[in-house]
């Protein structure tokens, strides 16, 4: 069986694949280059051809659904607003109709909404509880615990905090099952993202343009043009507010998922900003109050911890080592729209494309 995953990070598109456990790609490419040339997606996937499944891109996701079966109400229900000279929306829109058009065989697949495993009283108001691609992070969070554990898929039990270069994301799993999530832009602030709004400053917003979502995080805050991750790790007093911002939001978080995942076996971190070993060490610190932490394993030395996730479960999906991965997770079973569990007021004025019947 051949299956690659693809992760469109908004720093980079990452690419990871095995071949009957041997590694066909493992590979990175910044976003923007993804999205001035979406063609460079085939030098990650052509020659390896035939191959049996190919996950992602899939943005904020779909109920599980094979490309060719797709339309561009798919895609706006993927990527639901226009977010401006944002790369990887860019990205993943060319890249998008690029698989499309060549047939390749790639299927889209769920973020935390559509699963049915989240309670649907979890989901009212909601959007972004957790992107696609954070979904296959936790795929591979529960292959981790399962293997390290030594326990079945189904009893797997944990916090994963998948931190990101724009994003942060704290998704709660019990059973080997999602039962919640907390979005990038739902929670605390990410690196780019400045997370939940207060609603009184979202409001006065009006039509602006939507890539809003990639400003005012850790970055913003360090009121420094051209922070990165690795200076701010690197400048703990000159950045200590950026660097507060960012942890004691991943803190909070995690404390409010105790509460949807109060039998949790462990704290599970991934992402590109676990990579860097300072910030680490203080997100283990701080979050090993709320139980043991580990680092989520990987096998990829390149691709993020989405991509090998994504390609766990395309394998899973075709009925590979990783099929009870998938069954646990009932990625099968997705359904519906993100649009779905809006009960405001407003509700018709920011409802999106119909789902297909």
């Amino acid at each position: 069986m051949k299956a690659i995953g693809i992760d469109p990070g908004t720093k980079s598109f990452d690419f990871f694949g095995k071949e009957d456990g041997r590694i066909l790609v493992d590979h990175s490419i910044p976003s923007e280059e993804i999205a001035a040339r979406p063609e460079l997606i085939m030098d990650n996937l052509l020659p390896h051809a035939p191959l049996d499944i190919v996950v992602g891109p899939s943005g904020y996701g779909l109920p599980l659904i094979k490309i060719s079966d797709t339309d561009e109400g798919d895609l706006d229900l993927m990527l639901p607003v226009e977010y401006g000279d944002v790369s990887v929306n860019e990205g993943i829109k060319r890249v998008f109709r690029l698989m499309k058009d060549a047939g390749l065989p790639v299927w889209i697949t769920p973020g935390v909404i559509h699963l049915p495993t989240v309670p649907e009283y979890r989901k009212i108001n909601k959007i972004d509880m957790g992107t696609a691609d954070k979904v296959c992070c936790a795929a591979l969070a529960i292959r981790d615990q399962a293997a390290r554990v030594s326990i079945p898929f189904t009893e797997v039990s944990c916090i994963l905090v998948e931190i990101g270069y724009g994003f942060t994301a704290v998704i709660g799993v019990s059973g080997g099952r999602i039962v919640d999530g907390i979005g990038g832009t739902e929670g605390g602030p990410g690196f780019l993202c400045p997370g939940g709004m207060d609603a009184e400053l979202a409001i006065r917003f009006g039509k602006k343009p939507q890539n809003v979502l990639f400003t005012g995080g850790a970055r913003d805050a360090g009121d420094t043009p051209g922070l990165t991750p690795e200076l701010m790790a690197a400048s703990p007093v000159q950045y200590a507010g950026s660097r507060e911002m960012l942890l004691e939001g991943i803190e909070k978080d995690v404390a409010a998922m105790t509460v949807s995942v109060p039998d949790a076996r462990e704290i599970l971190i991934s992402g590109r900003l676990t990579r860097i070993p300072a910030l680490a060490a203080e997100i283990i610190a701080r979050l090993s109050r709320f139980g043991t932490v580990h680092r989520v394993r990987r096998e990829a030395q390149v691709a993020k911890e989405a991509a090998e996730g994504a390609y766990l479960l395309g394998e899973g999906l075709m009925g590979g080592r990783y099929a009870g991965i998938a069954d646990a997770m009932r990625i099968n079973h997705s359904h519906g729209t993100m649009y779905d569990y809006i009960r405001c007021a407003v509700r018709e004025d920011i409802t999106g494309p119909s789902p297909r019947e």
